[in-house]
């Protein structure tokens, strides 16, 4: 099968290349305007769906965004404050303090973790905090955090009914996710609800393929190559109208990774988030730490700016909406994705990786998207002019904003953050291959050759994103991921009683020594 996939990559890359340098050599915008033509409709048409708007004090809030939070917050309260009261337990379950290596599965549950992790920290946490900064003010900060506290209580949730109607298949293999509980938890209560199931089943699949295609492929890679040409000399460096060529060397990357499945990449995550993360947490520390006289005044600005009437786009609301938006960005929790990694997890007590699966959103949201937040807020608005420290940036929502926030104190950091963004892209990418995988079996059956189609399609796109830049088919990735958490959610509503059936007897065991811990 390696040797299969690896020649269809191989004459994958020529007519693609092709494609991508034709992108290269015509005029500016030429290709992507010819793109955005055919994919503009479509986009419109799913936005239109996905993010209908909803009027609230004068303001109009998409509702997909209501959706995620207002789920995050019922869970939360229905499962008595999960995410605060096992937060300790999680951390033992993830160094391995329960682990039993005769436990059905794949991956152990750090690996599950980072996999998980690797789909979510993205260039989001760089380039999409900045544009919630830079939007919502200061203030977006502290609704982002509590949008990521909320949102562990969505994760444990999703990835606890992951594990708990996961397929193990005969080659030892596991299949699961939304897809799954969406159709076994439903048959449960009956034929009718068994039909609702599958449909719901199928709706997230397909959102979940094309998200995979765009929001986890190509608007990765694309910010990658943005990145890796501004520090490699911007319009004179060599990749400059040729970012095919850095696509190309990352799609041999990726499908080299990939081919191997769950454990292939499990093992590649496990070293690389924890490296990337690392390294990132490192330079924002140095920032930090250099500024460390202004933080309480940072702080300060990120909470009276959280409920000011004078900020960006109509005051509380406003700023509430871009710090929500933004975690529900980054962090995914709703959306299921996270839930198909985590189903692969070496473990008989599914409960077990519902409580690693909640520190996931804390990592991605509340500790490295917040210390981003506060690079960015502590150099620009760390003096006078703070008000009118982002002036005339209302529409730099990438990476730029950050790389110079970080600058200002490492002049030397850009090219490190460069790195950074690549293997952050990498892993995201990598991840979301896996999810889009799974879903893609799950509507086409699993077989080899229904893998191989879908990674040789997956390694395409690596290319096509690295040399376009057509804001239409970005869009549409977008929007296709966050589709899927309608159903994904309305499924968490009707099967969370037996989360919470299964969470407690699961504690019983764990108090009473009856699961037992290995120090």
């Amino acid at each position: 099968m390696k040797k299969t996939l690896l020649a269809l990559l191989a004459s994958l890359i020529v007519p693609l290349i092709s494609f991508a340098q034709e992108v290269g050599t015509e005029a500016p915008q030429t290709m992507d305007d010819k793109i955005n033509a055919v994919f503009a409709p479509i986009t419109t048409f799913i936005e239109s769906i996905v993010f209908v708007p909803v009027n609230i004090g004068g303001l109009s809030i998409p509702f997909v965004l209501i959706w995620l939070i207002a789920g995050a917050t019922i869970f939360t309260v229905y499962m008595g404050f999960v995410q605060f009261r096992a937060f300790g337990h999680s951390l033992d379950v993830v160094r391995g303090k329960y682990d039993d290596p005769d436990d059905a599965g794949e991956v152990s549950h750090f690996q599950a973790l980072t996999a998980a992790l690797s789909g979510t920290v993205g260039v989001g946490n760089i380039a999409g905090v900045a544009f919630a900064v830079s939007i919502g003010g200061p203030g977006a900060t502290f609704w982002m955090i509590l949008a990521g506290l909320l949102g562990m209580a969505s994760k444990f949730t999703e990835c606890s009914l992951g594990v708990m109607y996961r397929n193990i298949n005969a080659d030892g293999s596991v299949s699961g996710g939304p897809m799954y509980y969406l159709e076994k938890g439903f048959k449960e209560k009956g034929e009718n609800w068994g039909k609702l199931g599958k449909v719901l089943a199928v709706l997230f699949a397909i959102a979940c393929i094309g998200g995979s295609f765009g929001g986890g492929n190509m608007v990765q890679i694309n910010q990658a190559t943005n990145q890796l040409i501004e520090v490699t000399g911007g319009t004179e460096s060599f990749l400059y109208g040729q970012g095919w060529i850095f696509g190309a060397i990352m799609a041999v990357v990726v499908g080299i990774v990939i081919i191997g499945g769950i454990k292939s990449i499990a093992k590649v995550t496990d070293k690389v988030v924890p490296f990337m993360v690392g390294i990132y947490v490192l330079g924002a520390l140095v920032v930090l730490g250099y500024h460390f006289s202004d933080i309480p005044a940072a702080f300060g600005t990120i909470f009276s700016n959280a409920f000011s009437d004078k900020a960006l786009y109509g005051g509380f609301i406003g700023v509430l909406i871009q710090g929500f938006r933004r975690a529900a960005f980054s962090n995914e929790a709703g959306v299921g994705s996270a839930s198909i990694a985590h189903s692969a997890v070496k473990t008989d007590e599914p409960m077990s990786e519902g409580v690693v699966a909640l520190l996931e959103p804390f990592i991605d949201t509340v500790v490295i998207c917040t210390m981003t937040a506060l690079v960015i807020v502590i150099t620009n608005y760390g003096g006078a002019g703070a008000e009118a420290a982002f002036s005339g940036r209302d529409t730099l929502g990438d990476i730029g904003l950050t790389s110079q926030a970080f600058a200002s104190v490492i002049s030397w950091f850009p090219p490190v953050l460069g790195v950074a963004v690549i293997l952050f892209a990498l892993s995201t990418m990598i991840s979301w291959s896996y999810y889009g995988l799974k879903a893609w079996t799950y509507i086409f059956g699993e077989s080899q050759t229904n893998e191989i189609i879908y990674k040789f399609l997956f390694c395409g796109f690596v290319i096509v994103g690295s040399a376009i830049s057509a804001k239409a088919v970005f869009d549409f990735g977008d929007a296709m991921i966050f589709a899927m958490c309608f159903p994904n959610i309305f499924g968490l509503y009707v099967l969370m009683p037996n989360v919470k059936r299964a969470y407690k007897e699961y504690m019983r065991k764990i108090n009473s020594g009856e699961i037992a811990r290995h120090d």
